[in-house]
């Protein structure tokens, strides 16, 4: 389904409003049967206006590591020891002022640390937000180099380390200091980066706020796959593979859901080395399932049905490397490589990467977000669709106040994203090929009525073992009668349509079969038309005079070509007329055994009568139903 932008939004705000029902109901069952929270907001501000500027004291006297001492004093006033007569009252007071001590400590000590990292390093940490624009690894070691200066020569206001016996400042600081050293300046970096964004309006790699990075697109990348594409865009780079199967091969679905087999499969691959790092490469991992799902729901409203493209489809995205947004490079690939492969897709589908950074009243909503930017950004919002419409959606929100206005704006933003994204797609396949590659396997399908189900299998499955041994495919048949015929080359496929059509068609007068003589008579020859199905040769059908005995000119075994000249359905019974028979080679026309059979000597007649059912012929010999 591909679904307009103001329709997605009616929908959302729907939603929204059924949604706040359900907190309604959750928060009422809170307060009913509800446990204290462990942490509480109340109790944290009570104990801060109370006890936070002693735990300042501490930490600008003793250091942040010394300055635990203080809170544990703190601890034991205001909840004494537990006893054999303390209550349940008792266990929560401990444990809300244990929680509300160690947030405010750590508070207090992140925010000890972070002045002095402001006051002495601001002006470079600035300087660092504009190493987005480097490669991965020239930025990673900017950061490192900068950070780990910071962490060794910050002059810190207060001990940063453990006491000297000679009473001298430390000289080398401890590692929970260096800890919050390195938090500090984190926290300094975020607080740049989302300003310089939301306020200044600049990225941390110079683009605006619409501005899409470079986008390559390659096709046929990969020759024996039966599609290929390459995505590229800026430092995110996918390769997308397609294999095309038979309906046979779809995956099985065991699971609670209602699906039970699924013949478009996109699966979606991670590696480490895509963000330069080393890593066991096992099985797929939670968040590798989630971007194959998302990408799989993307694109799964315009494969064709299987009335229309008869295959099983399989895509895997591998990402070769990240830098934001893989899984919608991965819908860009997937849909080159579609098109590649020659799958009638409904229309071809982008996705893009939008974010939004919120400082205050203060936001900008931002096209293509790269790493910093999703990990530093308030909403990581994912848009996947067609020209017509969205197809996929997946937000990840942070914050809260994302107003519909900025919904509204995001989704037209993404839009044009999407839009400006297809026209480079198509600029390197313009549509879909109009051909398999040269080893996709060729799938055909004919329809039968489901009563001749039995007469394609054949006793014992020889008639459908057959066909595929003597035209080298492979035969699906399905319970409405459609038969799907699998194979290499598409001559293979025709002959054994051709054969499946002329099994199952009922002879009617005037159609003209070759079969072999399974049984003759003093009235005549019955001829195999098709496998469980015989006609009558009469004598007096064999040519243009009288033959006194069959034998004379017919054996059992001949090859003949015949011509249907009556079928009488009510009573099961074909009458045929002699066309040629097949002799050494040649054909024999039937004046040449009139001939023959004039001077052929007597014989004696036979005593069997022929009986009502042996002249029967159209119902079949020995069909077998399933």
């Amino acid at each position: 389904m591909q679904v307009p932008e103001d329709t997605l939004l009616e929908a959302l705000e729907l939603a929204h409003q059924e949604i706040k029902k359900l907190c309604e109901v959750q928060e009422e069952l809170r307060r009913q049967v509800g446990k204290p929270k462990w942490l509480d907001p109340a109790v944290t501000e009570d104990i801060e206006g109370r006890f936070g500027s002693r735990v300042r004291e501490a930490i600008a006297s003793d250091g942040l590591r010394e300055a635990a001492g203080t809170v544990e004093e703190i601890q034991a006033e205001l909840s004494p020891e537990l006893t054999m007569e303390s209550t349940e009252e008792d266990i929560v007071r401990q444990v809300q002022t244990r929680s509300s001590l160690n947030a405010i400590l750590e508070r207090e000590r992140l925010e000890a640390v972070k002045g002095p990292v402001r006051e002495q390093f601001e002006n470079e940490l600035r300087a660092l937000t504009d190493a987005e624009q480097d490669s991965k690894q020239l930025k990673s070691a900017k950061r490192q180099l900068l950070f780990d200066r910071i962490i060794e020569t910050v002059d810190l206001p207060f001990a940063a380390g453990p006491a000297t016996v000679d009473g001298d400042a430390p000289t080398v600081s401890d590692q929970m200091t260096r800890q919050f050293v390195k938090k500090a300046a984190e926290s300094l970096y975020k607080e740049l980066v989302r300003t310089k964004i939301a306020v200044d309006k600049r990225r941390p790699d110079g683009r605006d706020a619409e501005e899409i990075r470079a986008i390559e697109c390659e096709v046929g990348v990969s020759p024996r796959t039966h599609g290929s594409a390459l995505f590229t865009r800026g430092q995110t780079q996918i390769m997308t593979l397609l294999t095309l199967g038979t309906a046979k091969e779809g995956q099985r679905i065991d699971d609670l859901s209602l699906e039970e087999e699924r013949r478009y499969m996109h699966h979606y691959n991670f590696p480490p080395y895509s963000v330069g790092e080393t890593g066991m490469m096992r099985g797929p991992k939670r968040r590798d399932i989630g971007h194959g799902a998302l990408a799989q729901r993307s694109l799964e409203a315009v494969i064709p049905g299987p009335e229309e493209f008869p295959y099983t489809i399989r895509v895997v995205s591998e990402t070769l490397e990240s830098n934001g947004s893989s899984s919608m490079g991965s819908v860009c690939g997937s849909t080159l490589a579609l098109m590649d492969a020659g799958v009638p897709i409904k229309a071809p589908v982008s996705g893009i990467a939008m974010g939004l950074v919120k400082e205050g009243d203060d936001y900008v909503i931002l096209t293509d977000i790269q790493g910093a930017e999703d990990h530093l950004g308030d909403m990581d919002f994912k848009v996947a669709g067609t020209r017509e419409g969205i197809t996929a959606l997946q937000m990840d929100i942070k914050i809260t106040g994302v107003t519909q206005e900025i919904m509204r704006a995001a989704l037209e933003q993404a839009k044009r994203a999407r839009e400006f994204i297809l026209d480079q797609m198509l600029a390197a396949i313009p549509e879909v090929r109009t051909e398999l590659a040269a080893h996709a396997p060729r799938i055909s399908s004919v329809q039968i009525d489901p009563e001749q189900i039995g007469l394609v299998i054949g006793k014992g499955g020889e008639t459908i073992r057959g066909i595929e041994s003597e035209f080298d495919v492979q035969v699906d048949i399905e319970e409405d009668g459609t038969i799907l015929i699998y194979a290499t080359e598409g001559t293979k496929s025709d002959a054994a349509i051709a054969f499946v059509r002329a099994l199952t068609k009922e002879p009617e007068p005037g159609d003209e079969y070759t079969g072999k003589v399974v049984k003759t008579t003093d009235f005549g020859a019955f001829v195999e038309l098709k496998r469980g199905t015989d006609g009558l040769l009469h004598v007096s059908n064999v040519g243009p005079g009288r033959v006194a005995h069959i034998e004379d000119v017919i054996s059992r075994g001949d090859v003949l070509d015949v011509k249907v000249l009556e079928v009488d359905k009510a009573r099961g019974r074909i009458g045929l007329k002699l066309v040629a028979k097949h002799e050494n080679g040649d054909l024999v026309q039937p004046e040449t055994l009139i001939e023959r059979a004039k001077d052929a000597p007597p014989r004696e007649p036979r005593e069997e009568r022929p009986r009502d059912g042996d002249r029967r012929g159209g119902r079949g010999r020995d069909r077998e139903r399933r």
